[in-house]
């Protein structure tokens, strides 16, 4: 599914503050970044969550630029001391990313939050409290996503679709091999979820998509990303 990228409006968000990014220099909102801070050990890790202690050090969310900071040794520059930045940076941020991500809806599934499975989505879909996020697997098949994406636009819901974690990774979070199709109702989650997945699209090419969307809808006759 080919889809522009939703984003949100800043003025909603809780963390609508900007920083700097240092491989650009332009001033960016906080969902648009990832931070870094230099461990006790001067090496460079990323935070996700933007809670470790330390002075943060602020990258566009993408590999490009995290490979570029590594490479030009911005790190250090902007750190005003020597620290240690690897090649592996840029993989170790789109891990951390999709560990909270499962870390998430782990916890939205254990809360009752989320519901799996073609039809319990569809039900969803129906019901009085639709969800807020469809969440499909990007190596499913296009034929189920369809009649969901569908089904949304049918009920003029205002869902966010998420098509940037493997069947494999839905299953680990969720408890059970090969989840293809899964939803979160509104909540603090959802609105995580949305986030972590923008930030990931600058890692995997998958953003997320307002599944009213005119692109959205006129990408209901293509084949979905993969």
């Amino acid at each position: 599914m080919t889809a522009v990228a939703h984003k949100a409006d800043d003025a909603t968000r809780a963390d609508a503050r900007e920083r700097r990014d240092i491989v650009s220099g332009e001033i960016l909102p906080e969902h648009r970044l990832l931070r870094f801070v230099a461990g006790p050990d001067g090496v460079v890790v990323p935070d996700v969550a933007a809670k470790l202690p330390g002075r943060g050090l602020w990258v566009e969310a993408s590999k490009e630029a995290i490979a570029k900071a590594v490479e030009k040794k911005l790190f250090s520059r902007a750190a005003k001391t020597q620290v240690i930045a690897t090649a592996d940076l840029g993989e170790r941020a789109e891990k951390a990313l999709v560990t909270r991500m499962l870390g998430d809806l782990g916890i939205a599934r254990r809360s009752g939050s989320a519901v799996l499975g073609f039809d319990n989505v569809l039900r969803g879909l129906e019901g009085p409290k639709p969800p807020k996020v469809l969440i499909e697997a990007f190596d499913g098949a296009r034929d189920g996503k369809r009649k969901l994406y569908a089904a949304a636009h049918r009920m003029e819901l205002n869902c966010v679709v998420i098509e940037s974690l493997t069947s494999a990774e839905l299953g680990l979070a969720l408890g059970r091999e090969n989840v293809i199709h899964a939803a979160v109702q509104p909540g603090g989650l959802a609105e995580r979820l949305i986030l972590d997945a923008e930030r990931l699209s600058g890692f995997r090419a998958h953003p997320p998509t307002r599944n009213g969307s005119p692109r959205a809808q006129a990408s209901l006759e293509k084949a979905p990303r993969a």
